[in-house]
């Protein structure tokens, strides 16, 4: 499977580059191509353009301004995800990769109508996030109610794929977590990969 590893955290020394490269070297070690987009290092910008957006709603979007990272998104069977969660959030420059490389005529199409949008990831089978958030497991859940988790599964995957193999795992409480948490979150990381 060749897969789109996506990270987004701008510290080349983080935990979210440690999962990243984990998640690298498993799927490389199980036969899978990977495509490492470091979002940061490659200097993507998260910016969707006046004229992306004044064309959003054409007949024929034409999506080059993104095109170096639409390319390797199409050429993707599988999607992982590596980033922290900030204000319950995806960092920015994460957002604005959706906004951009998830466009019209390539993750979706508009129903001319106004209706529901038709999904056109049709290579994308395997949609996995792995996140750390600085918040503790309740108020993520309980109190928050997962919002990456929702805004992920229901508000991008669904629109785009159909049936895909989604999993979203995080390690809670980042902040105060200790170094022997960390590491048997990595060696967690590295089992669930073995799934690929």
């Amino acid at each position: 499977m060749r897969i789109l590893l996506v990270l987004a955290h701008p510290l080349e020394e983080s935990f979210a580059a440690s999962v990243a490269e984990t998640v690298r070297q498993k799927l490389i070690a199980n036969g899978h191509t990977v495509d490492l987009l470091d979002l940061y290092r490659e200097g993507f910008d998260p910016r969707l353009t006046v004229s992306e957006r004044s064309r959003y709603f054409e007949p024929a979007y034409d999506p080059a301004e993104a095109e170096p990272f639409i390319s390797r998104l199409k050429q993707a069977d599988g999607l992982v995800l590596v980033f922290p969660q900030w204000w319950f959030n995806f960092p920015a420059i994460l957002k604005g990769f959706f906004d951009r490389v998830f466009a019209p005529g390539v993750a979706f199409e508009n129903d001319p109508d106004g209706g529901r949008i038709q999904p056109r990831l049709g290579n994308i089978h395997l949609f996995w996030a792995f996140t750390t958030t600085g918040s503790p497991w309740w108020v993520v859940n309980l109190y928050m109610g997962n919002p990456v988790k929702r805004l992920l599964k229901r508000g991008i995957a669904a629109f785009c794929a159909k049936g895909l193999d989604f999993k979203l795992t995080n390690l809670y409480d980042m902040d105060r977590v200790s170094a022997d948490k960390r590491k048997a979150h990595i060696a967690r990381v590295e089992k669930l990969v073995d799934r690929i």
